[in-house]
């Protein structure tokens, strides 16, 4: 095939303005290319021609282009993940540069300032932010602390002439102090003082480290007092690996909750379990446990301390101690009220501090205190001479003085009264035992006075009713006079045979003072 001739004819360019000849709408100058027509049927020509028009007609917008986007000669731009990734990187630094200003313009000349960090969408590490503009947290500066470490020379003190230093400086000693605050124990809050150069004086320093010591040792001790001891509610990890262990062994099926909270005990209501060949557990119990942070016991160690049964194992020096022999001593007497037939809770089992007993009620519900129930004017005679009944034979038959009989510690049940918290219950040979027995009588007299009893009997012929002691005295000082008395010739004569047994006779009565 000839070559073929193509020529784009067009107009002489006649004279005219020198802008014309760069306009790419303009007449084009006269060419003429010759080429085959295999390379007119091309492609690879068209686009050659194609760009070479795009260059000749916008020749800025491929030196824009070239600027931001392209940043090597090895980068591969033709790919639209490339500039995908190229566009998002420009405009998250954009982002970036917008939040430092905006945090610049928020904080100011604040000493408590924010960051942005956390909302940036470029790391520090691939920012390409100038050096001073870099996290807050790694600028964080101790104003108490130099920046090179200092020593003070031997000489005692730095400079010359007057500005010598030494080191009792006011300035350097409260910094100094400032910074030795922490060293405080973790709990010790001393707040937060970056940005402010705080100078704590000596006496407030020596203050300041006071407190936080004695704060320390307090929370020690109240650490201490809560893993050792039965403060609330009677029950630390002791006391619940004891229940643990009853549940555990079937004695126990399952612990409801407390019904009862007192001075010395806290006390739980429970089923009872399978019974044994030598133990009957009854449906329903009590479980009574003893605190063992009793401040009481300053005053109630004589309860223990002048009992001949406790008298030889008392330590006021071990509140658990004293805690388990308070609750041996009440199991102790309810033995013997048991055994004389006095209506009271029946023992089942006793584990250190835990006593558990037979339940007075009903359901869960425990049986209304005497103080509590009202009562018919036959039920309260009813009651008076069946108490009057039961300090007779708490005396006579069980050798035992209540010593804290009143109507709190009577319960109403099934239509009789019973006695409960007998573990201050002492015998009437103890120094203050006829003391104890005028007190509940006293108690006793005053509630079913109240109460409209009109046989109830004053507290000197109760007295006499219940002992048997005919004191005669007009006035009750006088009465009081007698019993102090009586309870010295008692003390003389246990310190002169050294046993109380010996004021009994063969048979367990009480003992008979001679006047």
């Amino acid at each position: 095939m000839e070559p073929v001739g193509v020529a784009a004819a067009a107009p002489d360019a006649g004279p005219g303005p020198a802008w014309r000849s760069k306009c790419p709408w303009g007449a084009p100058k006269t060419t003429s290319i010759s080429c085959s027509l295999a390379d007119v049927m091309s492609e690879q020509l068209a686009k050659e021609l194609q760009l070479e028009e795009e260059n000749a007609a916008f020749p800025e917008v491929v030196a824009v282009a070239e600027g931001p986007f392209i940043t090597g000669e090895n980068i591969d731009t033709s790919s639209d993940l490339m500039l995908a990734q190229m566009l998002q990187m420009e405009f998250d630094r954009e982002y970036d540069a917008q939040l430092r200003r905006e945090e610049k313009k928020i904080n100011g000349d604040s000493k408590v300032s924010i960051s942005f960090e956390n909302y940036r969408k470029v790391h520090p590490y691939d920012s390409d932010s100038s050096e001073d503009e870099v996290d807050w947290q790694d600028t964080r500066h101790d104003p108490y602390r130099a920046d090179k470490p200092t020593t003070t020379p031997r000489k005692g003190f730095v400079g010359k002439g007057k500005d010598i230093t030494t080191k009792h400086d006011e300035v350097v000693c409260g910094r100094k102090n400032t910074a030795r605050m922490e060293n405080f124990a973790p709990e010790f809050q001393v707040g937060d003082g970056i940005g402010m150069d705080l100078k704590l004086s000596n006496q407030v320093f020596n203050a300041l480290k006071q407190h936080a010591y004695s704060e320390e040792r307090r929370s020690a001790r109240l650490h201490e007092k809560k893993e050792h001891s039965t403060a609330e509610k009677a029950v630390d990890p002791k006391t619940r690996l004891l229940l643990y262990k009853m549940v555990n062994a079937g004695m126990l099926e399952t612990i409801t909750g407390c019904i009862s909270t007192g001075k010395e005990s806290v006390v739980f209501h429970a089923y009872g379990g399978n019974a044994t060949e030598d133990k009957v557990i009854p449906p329903e119990c009590a479980i009574k446990v003893f605190k063992t942070t009793l401040n009481e016991f300053k005053n109630r160690d004589k309860y223990i301390k002048d009992d001949y049964r406790f008298k030889d194992r008392f330590s006021k020096l071990n509140p658990r101690k004293i805690i388990r022999m308070w609750a041996e001593k009440e199991m102790h007497n309810l033995t013997r009220m048991q055994n004389a037939g006095i209506p009271c809770p029946q023992v089942v089992i006793l584990k250190k501090h835990v006593l558990v007993m037979s339940f007075i009620g009903q359901d869960q519900v425990p049986a209304p205190k005497l103080k509590d129930v009202t009562l018919s004017s036959e039920d309260m005679k009813k009651a008076y001479y069946q108490i009057l009944n039961m300090m007779q034979q708490l005396y006579k038959e069980c050798n035992l003085v209540h010593a804290d009989l009143s109507e709190y510690n009577m319960l109403w049940h099934d239509g009789k009264v019973w006695l409960i918290d007998v573990s201050q219950s002492v015998e009437p040979t103890h120094p203050h035992g006829l003391e104890f027995l005028f007190r509940d009588c006293r108690n006793v007299s005053q509630f079913f006075q109240k109460g409209g009893v009109a046989e109830a009997l004053n507290e000197r012929e109760l007295f006499n009713a219940v002992s048997g002691l005919n004191i005669t005295a007009d006035n009750e000082v006088d009465f009081q006079a007698e019993i102090e008395a009586l309870e010295k010739m008692n003390e003389d004569h246990v310190q002169n045979h050294g046993k109380k047994l010996s004021m009994f006779s063969n048979d367990g009565d009480p003992p008979i003072y001679d006047e």
